[in-house]
């Protein structure tokens, strides 16, 4: 039985843009005890985002809090952009976490740490990838054919999930994965990152784009999970410096910027975020 609906404080974070309504927004209840899962579910449903989470409080003694991250469809185990937005909303609600310098989040996936940055962005440290290695040919070719890509425009392939299902695709440049005019029905739920260099010259070392497929299909404007693992696949095969930006949600009008770091090890995903709306809601 779902409780009687109560005032809840909530905040809808703009994540991976210093500028407010250029990121990706995510929106947070930050207090979902209590709430049944049917509850959260038809919350997010509600709100139409590609992710919306409840913080609770946490059951590993080592976690700051825990975090729900729920689709408009499921449950995630993780996702970066949820992650450092309700970060961010959690710290600016005036809570302090237990280590100085890192916030320990509880979710499905497991402990994630935070770090905040000197310059006010907040960064998370790359879960590991539950799957990886090349695409099956029928996979690929379905995925080719659903992005209207030709065979050799494809330099690279992989299996990148840290929990989402994301699946990878690395072009020979920027304007190629800027070209794409996806067929998301024929993608059949699929969720597919895009990654190409830029020239050199650039500010930004690689431009990503992510397909969510299906009849319901959408473009994701910024997407830290899928960034994170892609780092993880880039830096180890030697594609990609251990310190990179990447951009991504310039074909939706967006300006999301990912700063990748690595120091050997493990690979840090960071972004700014900024609270849009802020207030209750009933639930």
């Amino acid at each position: 039985m779902s409780p009687i609906p109560r005032p809840r404080p909530f905040t809808q974070v703009d994540v991976f843009s210093r500028e407010p309504y250029l990121g990706n927004p995510v929106a947070v209840i930050l207090d979902g005890t209590d709430l049944t899962d049917d509850a959260m579910a038809r919350f997010a449903r509600w709100t139409n985002l590609s992710e919306t989470t409840f913080v609770l409080p946490p059951t590993d003694p080592d976690a700051d809090y825990r975090l729900r991250i729920w689709t408009p469809d499921r449950e995630l185990p993780f996702a970066g952009h949820p992650t450092l937005g309700s970060a961010h909303a959690w710290l600016t609600a005036g809570n302090t976490a237990r280590a100085k310098d890192v916030i320990v989040q509880e979710c499905a996936a497991g402990l994630v740490r935070i770090r905040p940055s000197d310059d006010g962005a907040l960064t998370f440290e790359a879960p590991p990838t539950d799957r990886t290695g090349d695409l099956g040919p029928e996979l690929l070719g379905g995925i080719t054919a659903a992005l209207g890509l030709r065979d050799e425009q494809v330099v690279a392939h992989q299996w990148v999930d840290n929990g989402p299902g994301w699946a990878a695709l690395l072009l020979a440049g920027a304007e190629d994965v800027l070209a794409i005019e996806p067929d998301l029905p024929a993608l059949h739920g699929a969720k597919i990152g895009v990654v190409g260099p830029h020239p050199q010259s650039s500010p930004h070392q690689f431009e990503v784009r992510a397909f969510v497929g299906g009849t319901g299909g959408y473009e994701d404007p910024v997407t830290g999970s899928l960034n994170a693992s892609l780092a993880q696949w880039l830096i180890r095969t030697d594609r990609a410096p251990a310190n990179y930006i990447a951009r991504q949600g310039t074909r939706m009008g967006r300006s999301g910027l990912v700063t990748v770091t690595s120091d050997g090890d493990h690979v840090f995903v960071g972004g700014h975020c900024t609270a849009c709306i802020d207030g209750t809601v009933m639930l």
